[in-house]
């Protein structure tokens, strides 16, 4: 096709299917986290325990003036607790659960990199004939060899009650 003066080629539309995840590790496991949702990734800190909190709620942490909740993945995901190391983190995380927009600090034992993953690869998660909730997973991916399991964050959090209720009413 010649190109004309004034006459723009046509350029066929491609979807993209490539997404930047931060990649991050719960003991021998790899998970991924959308970068969208990542505001920062800190060094672990001391954080406020809340009398009564359940279990996956670790507590609270000061991030720059703002009060934001810290939920302990390896609780939430059943895993058994572990020692904090310097290769803890805290990743703090922009989500809508619902309607309500959170900040959430997440705690993780380790952070990796920022990946692409192309999401025409993703795979469902798989059945395992045993009643196991998938539905906090977007997909199962894979990373030089190894199985990432790439969180939908919205599901993960969604009816949670390690979540912090504002404005509830009395």
């Amino acid at each position: 096709m010649r190109n004309t003066p004034g006459r723009r080629p046509q350029v066929k539309s491609v979807a993209r299917t490539v997404q930047s995840v931060v990649t991050l590790g719960i003991a021998d496991d790899l998970f991924a986290v959308d970068v969208i949702h990542v505001r920062e990734i800190l060094d672990f800190q001391p954080v406020a325990r809340l009398p009564h909190a359940p279990g996956a709620l670790l507590g609270m942490i000061d991030v720059r003036g703002q009060t934001v909740p810290v939920i302990d993945l390896r609780r939430k995901l059943g895993y058994p607790d572990a020692v904090i190391t310097e290769r803890s983190r805290i990743l703090v995380l922009e989500v809508t659960v619902g309607a309500r927009p959170l900040v959430l600090g997440l705690l993780c034992d380790v952070v990796f990199e920022v990946a692409e993953f192309d999401l025409s690869t993703l795979e469902k998660p798989p059945e395992t004939g045993f009643s196991w909730n998938a539905a906090y997973l977007r997909g199962v991916g894979r990373r030089h060899g190894r199985f990432v399991l790439l969180f939908d964050l919205e599901r993960l959090f969604a009816g949670d009650e390690a979540l912090p209720m504002t404005g509830a009413e009395t």
